[in-house]
């Protein structure tokens, strides 16, 4: 497997589960503004999408986005919590966790704009708000220090990544001690710490 990230992005998640897992797989650095990878190829030739990240499963095989390039590699570790059983309540609920990681990226993702108005800044900031006290009162919910009850997953590590945004878009996260403590808990793990140095972020 080959996965193709951007620093610190979203595609963060896919290389802290590639790490988890132990599976063998290469990294290869996107530049998104100008669609390009670190070896000089053509990303939208890869993703037309142009968005991280994806993942090459074979050669020209490639997939993309956060659901199905994290359950695929779940799905090719030997860690239950990664690979519930095909058709089981688990799988869902993994489905479901991740989906809403992503509801959680949507009001996050939109910070990120230049010159953002200050109305769509105020939307925007009510918006993780209401997403962040969802957040919250899941993790409170739980009482297993993770999102689902079989322990670590995928929807974990994308949850970090994301909130690991925030200071970098001016949202204070602690209104939210119980996602504070997961993003922490996430990014002390091993494959997170060693993501990061591969992504030179540490």
């Amino acid at each position: 497997m080959k996965l193709y990230y951007t620093p610190g992005a979203c595609s963060l998640a896919a290389h802290i589960i590639l790490n988890e897992t132990g599976l063998p797989h290469e990294v290869e650095q996107v530049d998104l503004k100008a669609k390009k990878t670190a070896s000089g190829g053509d990303y939208l030739a890869i993703n037309p999408r142009g968005a991280v990240p994806a993942l090459e499963i074979a050669p020209g095989v490639v997939l993309t986005q956060n659901v199905a390039v994290l359950t695929y590699i779940g799905a090719q570790s030997d860690i239950p919590a990664l690979h519930p059983a095909p058709g089981s309540l688990e799988q869902y609920r993994l489905l479901e966790a991740i989906g809403f990681c992503e509801d959680v990226h949507s009001a996050f993702g939109p910070m990120f704009a230049p010159d953002l108005p200050d109305v769509v800044r105020d939307r925007q900031l009510a918006n993780i708000k209401r997403r962040m006290t969802q957040v919250e009162a899941m993790l409170s919910a739980s009482g297993d220090d993770h999102m689902l009850p079989v322990g670590f997953t995928q929807a974990d590590a994308l949850l970090a990544v994301i909130l690991s945004w925030a200071p970098h878009v001016n949202v204070d996260l602690s209104p939210y001690p119980e996602a504070s403590a997961l993003r922490d808990r996430v990014f002390a793990r091993p494959a997170a710490q060693k993501a990061m140095k591969e992504e030179g972020l540490a």
